[in-house]
């Protein structure tokens, strides 16, 4: 519990480090003195697999995953290109994205485009995985999204709803 306060605190002061990043100004050393360590590191041929995947697909770039969940309602991707500096900065969990998350996409390509989930339950009478991320949908309603996985770690299905009826209801679908 004494870690909640402390990653309310990160994700309260996003706005200001990201105002303080200029893509094609900022370098790697900029992003990581205002964000930290990433989550996880991408290269440039990890990413290509994504739909869309601009800038992050650039010969020699890296993505660096910022996460903010279970507590937050954002992931970040940062791109640092070839060149050192920051050629994208990307909050990516929208109703834009979630959109692009399509029936048999594979769960690493998933994880790709969104970033880790706030929730893994696998299901093994189903013979299924589902990740959950929290997210705001604009304006402000907090929500949760669901990718469901087969047992072959493919995209069956997505949904999303409000997270105040998933928390009354002990089920998130």
């Amino acid at each position: 519990m004494a870690l909640l306060p402390l990653a309310l605190g990160l994700v309260a002061c996003d706005p200001q480090r990201i105002a303080e990043l200029e893509e094609g100004v900022a370098t790697e050393a900029d992003v990581r003195a205002r964000f930290g360590e990433p989550e996880k590191i991408w290269e440039a041929a990890d990413m290509a697999e994504t739909p869309l995947p601009g800038a992050a697909a650039a010969p020699g770039a890296r993505t660096f995953e910022y996460n903010r969940q279970p507590q937050g309602q954002v992931n970040y991707m940062i791109t640092i290109g070839a060149d050192g500096k920051m050629s994208a900065l990307r909050q990516v969990l929208t109703p834009q994205n979630f959109a692009k998350v399509q029936p048999g996409m594979r769960m690493e390509q998933v994880r790709k485009m969104l970033g880790k989930p706030m929730k893994v339950t696998p299901y093994a009478l189903k013979q299924e995985t589902h990740y959950d991320w929290r997210y705001l949908n604009p304006p402000s309603t907090a929500r949760i999204f669901t990718v469901v996985f087969d047992r072959d770690l493919r995209v069956v299905s997505t949904g999303s709803v409000d997270e105040e009826s998933a928390g009354s209801t002990g089920d998130n679908r």
